[in-house]
């Protein structure tokens, strides 16, 4: 029967649409009271065959029904299945299995994913705050292998296999025309003779003598174009075509990941009583069977909470601060940022004098024994590991005064130390930039270039890079064996007061965070240099894995303030963006703007790397050069323009609309719980 028009009236659902029919008086009020409850019982109401064909495919399992309401929707789907057609009765058994074995090969993959066992025991026993670093360290793994499989398929692979003449294969070098021959003159510093271990050592180290003349550097790429049978191989613009391709994936896969945990965070800040509901009712994953796999999840879940309880009670903490402990905590910051600003200039000025030193003296060595000249060409890379490692222990000391919370602890910590560790690597490229365009004579002017120095200044960049990319693992390495574990062993075995004091550390994210997008900067800006420097990062990063993660389990102790991993995976992938566009600046100006070597590498017969482009375009066919030059010109640019913010408005106008529909959703089904709890209420009146 019917329920009465009064009684449906008195409904908590029905009065607030009054009432905001009343505030917005017109139409929008009245639609909205018609689509109160009664709209939503009535979607409720309706069958899955009226809700179209895909929705009646829908497993009963995935629809927001009871277990007997689900039973029941299958007896009937099984049923209908009888009636229906041959042809569509093989498609929807064909989309089951289709579906089916993709869900079994999703789960098969998950297995196969790397280092999973160890991440998921990481997170059980420390949080998802340490458990997203090693999820970061791995994905930078991945893509470092990625690059390394394009830069050797595309570069390395092809110049060995026509160098040796593998697979019937040929190589063309074509000497560089209207170019003077003092600019050709490039003699690599192998050695020769007999040669000592430690000169080995020292050119492991620094990338000097054996390895200048190996496949590592720029130098070595120094043909044209390789032939296999009638093809025809243009070296040069696969090297660059490889450069740009490795930048895009990069940027691609990191914006992708970035908008995933963009996701995540913004669900989780939009209601943190969700959050608690989600945890507390939906957290749990009843596939578990193992007892070590359920306590990891155990723990994971308790850690969970513990942080939301923290943020709660620093929210609190903060709401409740007086005018005396403002002003004070506000002091007290200034006072912190000032001394912040003093750190960054002292180490940006201690690397510019160690650059200008190193430059100066590295001219005339003759006087200089090898232990000398090996730290006097090396000291502008140790003042800068040195920096990387003194100023972020001085920010993680700076900032636990400033009262701050644990997850906006790291992104401050964070931003801080991007401007030391990537502003180093700026000042270091300035200095060798500086140097190489230096020219005081004619003949250097003629090559574009400092000759004499630096007669094939890419290999010198990428040996830079390659000796940034060492030390920083050796200092990492160094850490973790002659400083974090004699800490360890004090505190167990030394019961003096101050080694007490000092106690366990704490594994501290932002530091971690930052040696790797560091070196994962290097790499993006060496690749270009030398286009086997990918393989070194991920051979490094691998190894970094197990260091960081024994380390974590035997010398450290669990975060006395739990940390969020939503808000950390989105900001790790921030600053890994930032440096990403930060390496774009020194690799474009590399690329367009410097002469290139005219002695080694694969550009020489150019003036610059970029003008293999355009050189490549005149080989074209007469019309494909037309439509090329059409699309770079400014009659395409200015209406593509325009068309891609037309694009982007609709977008955003469609994300508005979007927005305000979900909270139209959220207060119907705010209002159905009010309905619920008014009727039992009446329902229990009525049996009293």
């Amino acid at each position: 029967a019917a329920a009465p028009v009064g009684f449906l009236q008195e409904l908590p659902s029905y009065q607030s649409a009054l009432r905001r029919r009343a505030a917005a008086g017109g139409t929008q009020g009245r639609r909205v009271a018609a689509q109160g409850s009664a709209g939503l019982r009535a979607a409720e109401a309706r069958g899955p065959e009226q809700d179209g064909g895909e929705l009646a495919a829908r497993p009963a399992r995935e629809r927001p029904l009871s277990i007997a309401e689900k039973r029941i929707l299958r007896d009937c789907q099984q049923t209908d299945t009888k009636y229906l057609s041959a042809w569509k009765q093989w498609k929807r058994t064909s989309s089951k299995s289709l579906k089916k074995g993709l869900n079994e090969v999703k789960e098969f993959s998950s297995y196969l994913e790397l280092w999973r066992h160890d991440i998921h025991s990481i997170e059980g026993k420390f949080g998802t705050g340490i458990q997203s670093y090693f999820s970061f360290l791995r994905f930078l793994v991945l893509l470092n292998f990625i690059i390394f499989i394009l830069m050797f398929s595309f570069v390395t692979f092809p110049t060995i296999v026509s160098k040796y003449g593998i697979f019937n294969s040929s190589l063309a070098t074509i000497p560089p025309k209207n170019i003077d021959p003092h600019c050709t003159v490039y003699k690599p510093g192998g050695n020769k003779g007999l040669v000592y271990f430690y000169i080995y050592l020292k050119d492991l180290l620094s990338g000097t003598g054996f390895l200048e003349v190996t496949s590592l550097f720029y130098g070595y790429y120094t043909i044209d174009e390789a032939r296999f049978s009638i093809l025809r191989y243009n070296l040069p613009l696969a090297y660059l075509l490889a450069t740009f391709a490795y930048l895009a994936l990069s940027l691609i896969w990191i914006i992708k990941r970035s908008v995933e945990g963009f996701k995540q965070n913004l669900v989780h800040d939009e209601d943190q009583f969700q959050s608690y509901c989600n945890k507390v009712f939906a957290g749990w994953d009843f596939c578990i069977t193992d007892p070590n796999a359920a306590r990891l999840k155990h723990r994971s879940l308790q850690y969970e909470l513990q942080t939301d309880l923290e943020e709660e009670r620093l929210k609190r903490k903060i709401a409740d601060r007086t005018m005396k402990e403002k002003l004070r905590i506000y002091s007290l910051r200034i006072f912190i940022n000032i001394i912040v600003i003093a750190v960054l200039s002292g180490c940006f000025y201690s690397i510019y004098r160690a650059t200008v030193f190193s430059l100066e003296n590295s001219i005339d060595i003759s006087n200089m024994n090898s232990q000398a000249n090996l730290l006097v060409q090396y000291l502008p890379s140790v003042v800068i590991t040195l920096a990387n490692f003194i100023a972020p222990q001085i920010f993680s000391f700076l900032i636990r005064f400033e009262d701050y919370s644990p997850a906006f602890e790291i992104r401050l910590t964070l931003m801080r130390c991007v401007f030391v560790r990537l502003a180093n690597i700026g000042v270091l490229l300035f200095s060798l930039w500086s140097q190489i365009s230096y020219c005081a004579t004619d003949e250097c002017k003629a090559c574009g270039y400092n000759y004499e120095l630096y007669p094939c200044w890419e290999s010198e960049v990428g040996q830079e890079m390659y000796k940034l990319m060492i030390f920083d693992f050796i200092i990492i390495l160094a850490v973790t064996l002659f400083v974090d574990f004699p800490r360890k062993l004090l505190v167990t075995h030394c019961s003096c007061k101050p080694v007490q004091w000092c106690g366990l550390q704490e594994f501290r994210i932002s530091d971690n965070v930052l040696e790797i997008v560091y070196g994962q900067t290097i790499c993006w800006i060496g690749t270009f240099f030398s286009p086997l420097l990918p393989a070194i990062a991920t051979i490094k990063y691998f190894i970094i894995f197990y260091i960081k993660k024994i380390s974590l389990i035997h010398t450290c102790k669990p975060a006395a303030r739990p940390i969020r991993a939503s808000s950390s995976n989105f900001f790790f992938l921030v600053v890994l963006l930032i440096g990403l566009l930060l390496a774009f600046i020194p690799l474009g100006i590399s690329i367009a703007h410097i002469p290139s070597s005219k002695a080694c590498g694969p550009f020489r017969s150019f003036n610059t790397s970029w003008a293999v482009v355009p050189d490549t375009v005149l080989g074209f066919p007469t019309g494909l050069q037309r439509v090329l030059h059409a699309i770079a010109s400014e009659a395409f640019a200015v209406p593509f323009f325009m068309v891609v913010c037309l694009i982007m408005f609709y977008f955003i106008a469609l994300a508005g609309a979007h927005k305000r529909v979900v909270e139209q959703l959220r207060e119907q089904l705010v209002m159905e719980s009010r309905d619920k709890m008014f009727l039992i209420r009446k329902i229990a009146e009525a049996q009293r």
